[in-house]
Parts: C-alpha cells; structure tokens; sequence
C-alpha cells in the first residue's frame, strides 16, 4: 500500500464510492420516472466501475508487476465504458426526444379553453 500516499487512497476509494452511489441513484431515478434508458446508463457505468476497481487492486498491492494485466483490463474496462455510456446517452437522448410529442398529445390545446 505504499504506491499511493493516504490522500491519494482517500479520493480513490470515495471516488469508487461516489461512482457506486451514482449508479444506483440512476437506477432509482429509472424506477421512479419508469423509463428504461435510466436503467441502460446504470448498467453503462459498470464497466467504469470495474475499470476504477482494477486501478485500486493495482495499487493496493504495491504496483506489483505479476499483476500488470489488471492495467491492460483497466484500460479495456474504460475502452467498453466509454462505448457503453456513449450509447446509454445517446438512447436516454432518443427517448427524450419522444417524450415531448407525446405530452403534447396528452395536453389539451389551451388556446381550445379559451374559446
């Protein structure tokens, strides 16, 4: 544990901690608004999460060169995160473009109740 200083290993873990927090608040927000792409973007960040978790076993135990694969499936981890958040926005900005005509239908015209 001495790769990394004590402030290092303090915002590593909490940002592994906010990053799971991310997630499920994501997923709560999916629940609640009952709209599936939230749901894509909490599974779309898992790869990041794993990619996080590679770097802090790493450093953990000293940088140790036996375990030089965990940085090559960090790197992919974030290759395949980026990808996957990548099309999480994008289908969260597919759904939402739908949302408003859909409102618009749902909402009677008020210029009609004036009348």
């Amino acid at each position: 544990m001495n790769a990394l200083s004590i402030p290092t290993w303090i915002i590593h873990v909490s940002s592994v901690i906010e990053w799971i927090s991310a997630i499920w608040l994501i997923w709560l927000y999916g629940e609640t608004t009952k709209n599936r792409s939230w749901f894509a973007l909490s599974f779309a960040m898992l790869p990041a999460l794993i990619s996080a978790m590679c770097a802090c076993t790493w450093h953990f135990f000293d940088n140790s060169p036996s375990l030089e694969w965990l940085v090559i499936l960090q790197a992919a981890m974030t290759l395949v995160g980026n990808c996957t958040l990548l099309a999480a926005g994008w289908w969260i900005w597919k759904t939402s473009k739908l949302k408003p005509e859909t409102n618009s239908k749902l909402q009677p015209n008020s210029s009609k109740l004036d009348a």
